[in-house]
């Protein structure tokens, strides 16, 4: 527990500096979720950053593609490339935009942006390992505002008709989003009760930066027999900066310099 809790606060101070050093990206969204990668590619995820394109690695889908640099920076951790390539976010001709692109960022399974496809395409790669008989778990992270899009209920029908069983998908449930709180621009609640009624399997997590409550979830989702499963995870937007936390402002921008340095002290305390 320990090596994980030294390497989501390493992964925070990343996000940070990449954003600060950018002076743009989406810091909120990216610290709210650290937890749910730093457990998936440090403790439950089947990959190899020396072969990131082995054929039965589990695959995963950052379908709120704009908190692309908590992907990143996780990436760097695991070493699947070097962390110095960080301070290049959302450079002309850097591989780290403000997006994953899959063709050019080792661990990169799907390239994300436009909310809603991320899940349809992991329904999509969950079907196809379905059809080969292949083994390894397809993993999707989305944002609760994200759940907003028609696609994304498209992509849960479809995977509960296939009982794709190897879908574990999340829902960040920060409840804010670029404009506010997502009960008043457009609420999805209630989250649980609309994914039973899509035929999921779901699970909530009362602490989503608590890694003992998400190893649990995950190794309850991997026993589903014949559905789907999403773990909602409730979690604070910008989690351990303190002018970030639950601030709907911090959804899409960058720190200044003093910033960066008081957030940077504060992840160190």
């Amino acid at each position: 527990m320990a090596f994980l809790e030294e390497t989501v606060r390493g992964i925070r101070k990343d996000i940070v500096k990449m954003i600060g050093k950018a002076s743009s990206g989406h810091p909120g969204g990216s610290l709210s979720s650290a937890e749910i990668l730093t457990l998936l590619y440090f403790e439950q995820m089947n990959v190899d950053e020396n072969n990131p394109q082995k054929e039965d690695r589990d695959r995963f889908v950052l379908s709120k593609g704009h908190a692309a640099p908590v992907l990143y920076a996780t990436l760097a951790a695991k070493g699947f490339f070097p962390n110095a390539e960080l301070e290049n976010l959302r450079q002309l001709g850097s591989i780290l935009q403000g997006h994953p692109d899959m063709n050019k960022v080792p661990g990169v399974d799907m390239s994300t942006g436009s909310l809603g496809q991320g899940i349809s395409v992991a329904a999509g790669m969950a079907l196809a390992g379905k059809m080969d008989n292949k083994s390894h778990k397809i993993y999707a992270l989305l944002g609760d505002g994200e759940l907003q899009e028609g696609l994304v209920w498209e992509a849960a029908m479809a995977a509960s008709h296939y009982q794709l069983n190897n879908l574990i998908a999340f829902v960040d449930n920060n409840n804010l989003q670029i404009d506010g709180a997502i009960c008043e621009v457009m609420s999805p609640f209630p989250i649980d009760a609309k994914f039973e009624a899509f035929g999921w399997n779901v699970i909530t997590v009362e602490d989503g930066h608590s890694f003992d409550e998400l190893r649990t979830a995950v190794e309850a989702a991997k026993k589903s027999e014949d559905k789907p499963t999403v773990i909602i995870c409730k979690t604070v937007k910008g989690k351990c900066v303190s002018f970030m936390e639950n601030n709907a402002g911090w959804h899409g921008k960058g720190p200044n310099a003093e910033e960066v340095k008081q957030a940077l002290a504060e992840l160190e305390a």
